[in-house]
């Protein structure tokens, strides 16, 4: 489990890098459309999810639909590196559980809450693919807000190609 929580770890300290990036007021703004959302509330989403995982760990029922949803951490970006912080720390103490632990993962699929067994490898990579698909909307809103982060690679999963990729010959 420690390449995983690795992977992990890697990912989820990019929103340290957008955060110390932006103002609150960047943090907060609601003007891109269609969805009129905040790089706050994606940033809180994300943080959410690892929350729903370390909650339900132990006794091995992860429930996706009970989010804290804090809004200070949408709101306030001191607030949210401190709880990024936190559950980059957290992630430590998956490393002790095995890859293929069965976790009963309760999830909202559009139809009402479903039960679907899971491995925690699966959990956690899904985790790593919400994250990156969040910071891709996270990096599409902050272009139309003309906010153009340092890191380039926020937002891009590691088998989408990049444009200076493609039609490379070898």
């Amino acid at each position: 489990m420690n390449d995983i929580v690795q992977a992990l770890k890697a990912t989820v300290i990019k929103a340290k890098s957008i955060l110390t990036e932006l103002t609150d007021e960047q943090l907060t703004d609601a003007s891109v459309p269609p969805y009129y959302s905040c790089v706050g509330t994606h940033i809180r989403h994300i943080l959410d999810f690892y929350r729903c995982i370390d909650n339900g760990l132990e006794a091995a029922e992860v429930d996706l639909t009970s989010r804290n949803r804090n809004s200070i951490i949408e709101n306030n970006r001191i607030k949210a590196l401190n709880e990024v912080e936190a559950i980059y720390k957290m992630m430590d103490n998956w490393s002790r559980f095995k890859q293929d632990k069965k976790i009963m993962v309760i999830d909202d699929l559009g139809s009402g809450k479903q039960r679907i067994e899971y491995t925690l490898a699966a959990l956690t990579a899904q985790a790593n693919s919400h994250t990156i698909h969040h910071f891709a909307l996270i990096n599409y809103m902050l272009d139309r807000m003309g906010v153009r982060l340092k890191d380039s690679e926020i937002g891009y999963n590691p088998t989408t190609p990049r444009p200076d990729m493609i039609n490379l010959q070898d």
